[in-house]
């Protein structure tokens, strides 16, 4: 994994996911791992793995489809194949590719941009790499991009997942599932952890990559962009604004990326390396190519896309979906491409919203009480702001055998049945159940007009219309949650930089 960080707040998404696996929230899908020695294609040498690669190329085929449920993939035809064409460029000049291999390591390889405003790119073992619009907003040319793909395609060639995998006896591939870890359900960090989940899904892939997996893949993307003609030191730019980022949002790396080496020191090994490479006679670093990549870029959503979410005054409200129900105060809230969830503070109860399978409200609370493991079953109807709704109510256990308490609405509005479950334990259903009811029955039609046409910030490159200071270029009006030096990272310049004439800049539209 490249580097993950928020620069904004947790992204809100589309809702389009049953919540059928609620009750399954608090188990852990762990895949053991069976050592192994296989052939690895960077070294060629035999390593102990954690998987085979026919069980990696399984596990990346099945985890893909729920990292897509988890983000979203970015609505952008274009984008998406040209980030494919820099991606198999680079691949074609990989270890994956080179003469010699055993044909079985000569994967196809899957390239997705996903609709999320965090900084970040990752790869999935069995050739699945992953750039978020996030990122692509960051990149300043074709050549920062070819060494992000680069690092993530090394990581699937070196095996670093299966090798990591050998080394602790478990997989964590499992985990994407969205299963919280270690944590007794409803515990003290539960809210903490359920709203994470958004972001951490992926991140969970390769918490445990060491800082020698990170800096192989470094190596390795400068090797396979330099041979691909990139000018690989370009990466270093890139590098040098994670460092911004992590400093503009008073943070270092993440702890759970603690074997992340530092983005400094990478800005330093990756110049080095690209100047090793740049020696060599036989290799023309010269493609740049940053008008190409900004026109590509040109209208990317900046930040959160409003139209599929966003809280405002203690109330959700979906654009697209037009819809709204009312947050309970000091409650957190993270909207997800399956679910939105509403934690409350203490981890002591929470509710999620999705869209049930079922083709009725009448249907979809048949099919939840009829579930097995529910007991106390009870089941009426209602009519939230004139809705026709279905209400059940029961208790259960959880996997770790705690007690819950139950309160589900099944709501039919506009060709879909949403469901608002509500969970908690049995001596907090007393106190939570009011809460619980008045989000439920405050869902309703979303009218307001100036809701309904929100739009998301896209960004637009423009020629700077004369030399001067960076900052005389930002507008005076910024979009909510952008800042002056927010405009200068996401431009890989400083404000007070002179900016020549005719320079593409990035900046929020108006």
């Amino acid at each position: 994994m490249l580097l993950s960080l928020p620069i904004e707040r947790i992204p809100m998404f589309h809702v389009k996911h049953s919540l059928r696996r609620l009750l399954l929230l608090s188990l852990v899908v762990l895949v053991s791992g069976c050592v192994a020695t296989e052939v690895n294609p960077v070294s060629g040498n035999k390593r102990a793995v954690g998987y085979t690669w026919e069980q990696e190329l399984e596990l990346g085929k099945q985890a893909d489809q729920q990292i897509i449920a988890q983000y979203g993939l970015y609505d952008n035809e274009a984008l998406a194949a040209y980030v494919t064409r820099i991606g198999e460029e680079v691949l074609a000049q990989s270890d994956l590719r080179k003469p010699g291999l055993d044909p079985k390591f000569r994967i196809p390889f899957t390239f997705r941009v996903l609709d999320s405003p965090v900084v970040n790119a990752f790869a999935l073992p069995g050739g699945y790499v992953y750039v978020t619009r996030g990122l692509l907003a960051h990149l300043e040319n074709e050549a920062q991009l070819a060494m992000v793909l680069g690092h993530e395609i090394g990581h699937v060639a070196a095996r670093h997942a299966s090798q990591r995998a050998a080394t602790q006896q478990i997989a964590q591939l499992g985990l994407i599932g969205g299963a919280i870890a270690g944590q007794v359900f409803l515990g003290g960090n539960a809210a903490e952890n359920i709203l994470g989940l958004g972001g951490q899904a992926a991140q969970l892939l390769f918490l445990s990559y060491s800082r020698d997996n990170e800096r192989e893949s470094d190596r390795l993307g400068v090797a396979y962009a330099a041979k691909a003609g990139y000018a690989a030191g370009e990466g270093a730019a890139f590098f040098e604004s994670l460092k911004r980022l992590s400093e503009q949002h008073g943070q270092s790396i993440p702890s759970w990326q603690s074997t992340h080496p530092d983005p400094g020191e990478r800005e330093v090994t990756i110049q080095r390396l690209a100047a090793e490479w740049a020696q060599r006679p036989d290799i023309a670093m010269t493609q740049v190519n940053a008008e190409p990549y900004l026109r590509q870029i040109d209208g990317i959503v900046l930040g959160e896309n409003p139209r599929q979410g966003l809280v405002r005054d203690g109330v959700f409200y979906h654009p697209d979906l037009k819809f709204r129900f009312p947050v309970p105060a000091g409650w957190n809230v993270s909207n997800q491409p399956q679910q939105v969830v509403m934690a409350e503070p203490n981890g002591q109860a929470y509710m999620v919203l999705t869209l049930a399978q079922e083709p009725s409200a009448d249907a979809a609370a048949s099919a939840f009480a009829a579930q097995q493991g529910l007991t106390n079953v009870e089941r009426s109807a209602a009519r939230p702001h004139g809705l026709p709704a279905q209400v059940v109510s029961a208790s259960a256990q959880l996997q770790n055998g705690q007690a819950v308490r139950l309160l589900n609405y099944f709501i039919d509005y506009d060709r879909h049945v949403y469901s608002i479950l509500g969970l908690t334990t049995v001596d907090g259903y007393p106190t939570h159940r009011g809460t619980f009811l008045r989000t439920m029955d405050g869902f309703a039609p979303l009218t307001d007009p100036a809701i309904l046409a929100i739009q998301p910030t896209r960004l637009r490159v423009v020629p700077a219309g004369t030399t001067a200071p960076f900052r005389t270029f930002v507008p005076a009006r910024l979009p909510e949650g952008f800042s002056a030096e927010d405009l200068a990272i996401l431009n890989q310049v400083r404000l007070d930089e002179p900016i020549e004439q005719g320079t593409l800049l990035k900046l929020p539209a108006d």
